[in-house]
């Protein structure tokens, strides 16, 4: 069975995520639906603030305590964002796994990486405690984190940064959770550790079938191990498809604009190409389509009117009133 013919083990629908600051309500998510399969990379991407952490973090209900969230989550059938939180714990850790973004942050410098670890194991399996530490070391060695036993008893502080993002990913994938949510997992680390932890991510996913959905604002990563991307912009997604598709022909101007920004055989000393302006702020959000202040091609109709996410052809949507002109021969 191909994984265009298997079901959604995700189905997000309309979600959307508004917290309230001084009587002001602030949306940060704006009508995001998107679909998982088991074993696909979904590339969330787009500059910070347009919501890629927030939607992650929508999904699993960490956002509960400080925001409004309305839309569906359904996740193997289920919607799990009508669950209580008792429920909703449930499936964090063990059903669906997240990965933030800084490792030295997430884990606890007061615990030992192996207690963190059969915390997980406790919560989430019936092993017993000689086969919660025997799966301990065995994740930290899937990892690659070498002399993994000897490893167990040292605390966060003792790790270099690959090492302690490696221990992150060991305790998410440790109950072989069914998805896994990675809010941008290279983050500050260095060319060749970011490498070493997306071949990582890449490779437990096809070993364990695992659905993935990597949040970045790189795009050469989302080119190097996503199948399907969507682009954020101002909370919405803007365009969305097969990244052979997206990146080699994209549609919506911001795109099209993030893909100019990457450098690609210009000569040297060449101004490099940024999109021009800034992002809105959720306090003032443009009336029309959020893009409209900063695109080069906008109409009278994008001030005034949000266009809303349509299909565009086979299996790509785009959210604007003037789509950039489909290139000829273009991927299907």
């Amino acid at each position: 069975m191909t994984m265009k013919e298997t079901q959604p083990v995700l189905e997000v629908r309309n979600l959307c995520t508004t917290f309230k600051r001084g009587g002001v309500l602030l949306p940060a998510v704006r009508d995001v639906s998107f679909d998982v399969r088991q074993g696909e990379v979904l590339g969330l991407v787009g500059e910070s603030g347009s919501g890629k952490s927030v939607t992650l973090r929508s999904i699993l209900g960490l956002t509960r305590r400080h925001g409004e969230v309305t839309g569906e989550v359904r996740w193997q059938g289920r919607d799990i964002s009508r669950l209580s939180d008792r429920q909703l714990r449930q499936v964090r850790g063990g059903e669906v796994a997240m990965i933030f973004q800084e490792p030295m942050t997430s884990l606890n410098p007061l615990l030992t990486v192996g207690l963190q670890l059969i915390e997980t194991l406790k919560a989430h399996t019936d092993l017993s405690r000689a086969a919660r530490r025997d799966r301990a070391i065995e994740m930290l060695d899937h990892v690659g984190i070498p002399a993994a036993a000897s490893r167990l008893q040292d605390y966060p502080h003792q790790f270099s940064g690959g090492m302690r993002q490696r221990v992150m990913i060991a305790i998410a994938l440790a109950a072989e959770p069914k998805l896994l949510l990675a809010d941008e997992p290279t983050t500050a680390l260095d060319v060749t550790i970011q490498a070493q932890i997306l071949d990582l991510i890449l490779r437990l996913s096809q070993e364990m079938n695992m659905g993935v959905i990597l949040v970045t604002h790189d795009l050469g990563v989302v080119a190097q191990t996503c199948e399907n991307v969507a682009v954020m912009y101002a909370g919405r997604i803007v365009e969305q498809g097969a990244v052979r598709q997206v990146l080699r022909a994209p549609r919506h101007p911001y795109t099209a604009g993030l893909m100019r920004s990457v450098p690609q055989d210009i000569a040297p000393r060449t101004p490099l190409y940024s999109v021009p302006g800034t992002p809105p702020s959720l306090e003032m959000l443009p009336r029309g389509c959020a893009y409209a202040p900063r695109c080069e091609v906008r109409t009278e109709a994008c001030l005034s009117k949000r266009p809303p996410l349509e299909t565009i052809s086979t299996g790509r949507r785009a959210a604007c009133f003037n789509p950039v002109p489909a290139i000829q021969g273009e991927v299907a």
